[in-house]
């Protein structure tokens, strides 16, 4: 592993910090001094390093549609959201979502118009496709259906070999132009929505938390899940480095996702709280790509439903990256609850003794489309994030090398269906028409990397 971690900034657009306050009087902790405050005239090309990456991002089947076109086999998204459509909140699908299996192009004149550098998105497993600089994501939340049926998708280990054989096509077919991967978004993700929640597809998780789950178990599969996505993530980064990484000459690594937490109050308990969050969330993925093994806080508290590594699978998985992205969300409060060892009711959620929440932006059509382009909100919070990550360059010299805005356009958001938009680009669901608006976001956007300095103007358009 390099000594240096090079860390891609992969930023999601949630438009609230948090749901709940602090203890009055508590300030979490926070040094005013190190708070990022950075003058906005220096958000631009040049007030970060050169050759920083700014870019956008969205993912497969959140945007293409097309879910049956051209030999497509069908997702476990596709047979989630057909086979119980009451479990997303607005009973919709993305067998058409914004349709850029066949208008492509046209998102493609998007990032051209806004002048980003790099495109990251995600390739349907069960399709296999291809510009600006292509960042690509093997794995956003899609396993094929097949695979769930065969034998449980990531519960079974069986997914490793499977995994290795579908990034073997990808790298032999795609990797002369494709010159940045990224194996899995989000581990954390699949294991919590999917398998402790149970709200996503496959829908698992324990019967006690009346999730209307369809089996499960969230004091197991959890862990299970995370542990196969690691191994398959190792084994696509061994392949790629083995294989094809000498004459393709590209980079591999993986997305993890995280909250920031601070303590509710200065207890120690909760101090310790905190830190568990992070452990459960951020060092689940981290602590194994890092140094081969999980957290001591999660080994202590999860014991032998924690999976072990082997000395082979450790050293496979350890320094298993040449770069990382982090999609950041929010922060939260991190408050200690006790230790649940009840057996019957061993859960993700109990096991690291911190509660935490946060919050989404709704899609609101009864407003005019003109006053819905004005997404003030959305520019403030990116730029906030700029201003904090060119500080961490400047003052604290972490080796950040880019920022993704997410997303590139609205799209389907899971469970949430249509009900949220969380794009640079308005899609016009309200007419079906498909048709794509730039946000006043977007046009700042444009406006920072021509490196202009006069104000960005809200696209002028009919509200009929």
């Amino acid at each position: 592993m390099a000594t240096q971690v090079c860390l891609l900034a992969v930023v999601y657009a949630v438009l609230t910090v948090t749901l709940g306050a602090a203890e009055p009087g508590y300030s979490g902790g926070r040094d005013d001094s190190k708070y990022c405050a950075c003058d906005e005239a220096l958000i631009n090309r040049r007030g970060f390093p050169h050759g920083f990456i700014f870019g956008s991002a969205s993912a497969a089947y959140q945007i293409e549609g097309a879910y049956n076109e051209n030999g497509k086999g069908p997702t476990m998204w596709d047979n989630f959201t057909h086979k119980y459509p009451e479990k997303v909140k607005d009973h919709t699908n993305a067998d058409v979502a914004i349709d850029s299996y066949h208008l492509y192009k046209e998102d493609v004149q998007l990032l051209k118009n806004m002048g980003v550098d790099a495109y990251k998105f995600s390739i349907s497993w069960a399709r296999i496709l291809p510009g600006i600089q292509p960042w690509v994501t093997i794995l956003h939340l899609d396993t094929p259906q097949a695979l769930e049926d065969a034998y449980g998708g990531f519960l079974s280990s069986q997914i490793v070999p499977d995994f290795r054989d579908f990034v073997d096509v990808l790298f032999r077919e795609f990797g002369d132009r494709v010159k940045y991967w990224i194996t899995i978004n989000e581990p954390w993700g699949l294991s919590y929505l999917s398998y402790a929640r149970g709200v996503f597809a496959p829908a698992r998780c324990s019967d006690w938390l009346g999730n209307g789950c369809v089996a499960g178990d969230s004091g197991v599969e959890p862990y299970k899940v995370t542990h196969n996505q690691l191994l398959a993530h190792a084994a696509a980064v061994k392949l790629y480095k083995d294989k094809y990484q000498g004459v393709q000459k590209g980079k591999i690594g993986i997305t993890v996702n995280t909250f920031w937490f601070v303590p509710y109050n200065a207890t120690t308990e909760n101090m310790g709280a905190k830190d568990r969050a992070l452990d459960f969330m951020l060092g689940w993925a981290m602590d194994p790509i890092t140094y081969g093994r999980y957290p001591k806080s999660m080994t202590t508290r999860v014991g032998d439903r924690l999976p072990k590594f082997t000395k082979e699978e450790a050293e496979m998985v350890k320094g298993s990256f040449d770069f990382l992205g982090v999609n950041y969300y929010s922060a939260s409060y991190a408050l200690h609850i006790a230790h649940d060892t009840d057996d019957d009711h061993l859960s993700y959620f109990s096991d690291s003794g911190a509660i935490f929440t946060g919050l989404d932006e709704d899609r609101n059509d009864n407003i005019p489309m003109s006053e819905a382009l004005k997404d003030y909100k959305r520019k403030e919070y990116i730029v906030d994030h700029l201003c904090c990550l060119r500080e961490s360059i400047e003052n604290d010299g972490v080796n950040v090398k880019g920022y993704f805005a997410w997303s590139l356009t609205d799209n389907f958001e899971w469970i949430s269906g249509y009900l949220v938009r969380f794009g640079l680009h308005y899609i016009d669901f309200k007419n079906n028409s498909l048709r794509r608006y730039p946000k006043y976001s977007a046009q700042w956007f444009k406006s920072i990397l021509e490196e202009r300095t006069e104000k960005p103007q809200s696209t002028r358009i009919s509200d009929q």
